[in-house]
């Protein structure tokens, strides 16, 4: 008898894969989450790209959904009625994520993004798009230092 042992390694690979995935997703966690609210109708490749149609108000059958473009996932909130009336709003959302849903605990809006104006940036150093090491003392200039940061899984 001739066994293929690359064939029955590999159904063994993603028999165990997906049971962890499916054990992953079953397991609740507690945290916090930021992102945008949309439409659960909205797909994670539309709402990253901004689409119309996730912020959409009146969807028939449309839950209200955090998206998370860090992850470019999705979860539906539950309840609903922290998030009524801030379709396309940037929050943070704290709470148990059980499968696609998270059980809300709190809800904040996120107002303020950077530094307010006048305010010193705390000492920081991290790698540029070079892989060379930067930090705020080396780059700043004698006129101040204006910083961008570009967020993309793109890249």
């Amino acid at each position: 008898m001739r066994t293929n042992f690359p064939l029955m390694l590999t159904v063994a690979l993603v028999f165990a894969s997906g049971l962890a995935l499916a054990t992953q997703t079953d397991n609740a966690h507690s945290g916090s989450w930021s992102g945008v609210i949309i439409n659960s109708n909205c797909s994670p490749d539309e709402a990253f790209a901004e689409a119309a149609k996730c912020t959409e108000k009146g969807v028939p059958g449309a839950s209200l959904s955090l998206y998370d473009d860090t992850t470019r996932q999705k979860v539906i909130l539950d309840p609903q009625d922290r998030a009524v009336g801030h379709l396309g709003d940037s929050v943070t959302v704290s709470g148990t994520v059980e499968g696609n849903t998270l059980h809300v605990a709190s809800f904040k809006m996120l107002t303020d993004i950077g530094l307010a104006v006048g305010r010193k940036a705390s000492a920081f150093t991290g790698r540029d798009q070079f892989g060379q090491e930067q930090s705020l003392d080396r780059i700043k200039g004698p006129n101040g230092t204006a910083l961008l940061f570009f967020r993309s899984a793109d890249w």
